[in-house]
């Protein structure tokens, strides 16, 4: 048995299938994330990688197929699955009126922390993503990119096991995404949770421990970046993801990756 075989497995999603009146939207989706494991979830725009997120959340129901997160299924336990989810959305979720410190303790209200336990935790995430001094500020005030910071901090501020991240970098500048990249893959390694990462932006996938290609609603490849560009006997990765995810003439308004 190899070493990444003995971690547990946080989140698995296992034969995933939704539909949308007669358009199919994922077609028997399967994957898994290890804990301490980050993973990339790369596809093209309109390849199902929000309509899997919404699943992986609890805002959609799949119309078959199971998924779990730490052994616990997301149909008959959802309360304990979500309770083991941190979750960034593609569209920004914070309220923008109130400051980084009380959108923070707000979070931790609702998951039930302790007080004391609360006030750590978001005085070292705040310190981390360095965003102390911008504690008492409005989120209103922040840079697209700290905002992001925010929200990822929110969303580990309960010591979640997986992390799922809908294109979190969507609208910021490369030097803030860079930064947020480089952030995540730090906060979530010491955490040890589990990290899907969805975007249609090659460059953040280059360090990833695996990345899986999902293309109009099916796994197209599930491996390390080395591993993708040698399945399309490619020079990049980039070349090797556009090789896997041709265009299709019936989906005239999917962009090429930037």
């Amino acid at each position: 048995m190899t070493a990444a075989a003995q971690v547990p497995l946080a989140l698995c999603c296992d034969a995933v299938r939704k539909s949308f009146g007669g358009r199919v939207a994922l077609d028997g989706v399967s994957l898994n994330v290890r804990r301490g494991e980050f993973v990339a979830l790369l596809g093209p725009n309109g390849a199902g990688k929000t309509t899997l997120f919404q699943i992986l959340s609890g805002l959609f129901v799949a119309d078959s197929g199971r998924v779990t997160v730490m052994g616990s299924d997301m149909r008959r336990d959802p309360v304990r699955a979500l309770a083991r989810l941190g979750i960034v959305f593609q569209q920004p979720a914070i309220d923008l009126d109130l400051p980084v410190l009380a959108n923070l303790r707000f979070h931790a209200d609702l998951h039930g922390l302790a007080r004391n336990v609360a006030t750590q935790r978001i005085a070292r995430l705040l310190e981390d993503f360095g965003l102390a001094a911008r504690a008492r500020a409005p989120v209103r005030e922040l840079s697209g990119g700290n905002r992001r910071k925010v929200e990822l901090a929110r969303a580990l501020l309960h010591e979640p096991d997986v992390l799922l991240l809908d294109e979190p970098t969507v609208g910021l500048d490369p030097a803030s995404r860079a930064q947020l990249v480089a952030d995540a893959r730090r906060l979530t390694a010491q955490a040890r949770a589990g990290v899907l990462w969805a975007t249609h932006l090659v460059q953040e996938v280059e360090h990833a421990d695996r990345v899986i290609v999902l293309d109009r609603g099916t796994v197209r490849f599930d491996g390390t970046p080395a591993a993708l560009r040698g399945a399309a006997a490619a020079d990049s990765l980039e070349s090797a993801f556009l090789a896997m995810t041709p265009p299709s003439t019936n989906t005239a308004d999917r962009r090429v990756p930037a």
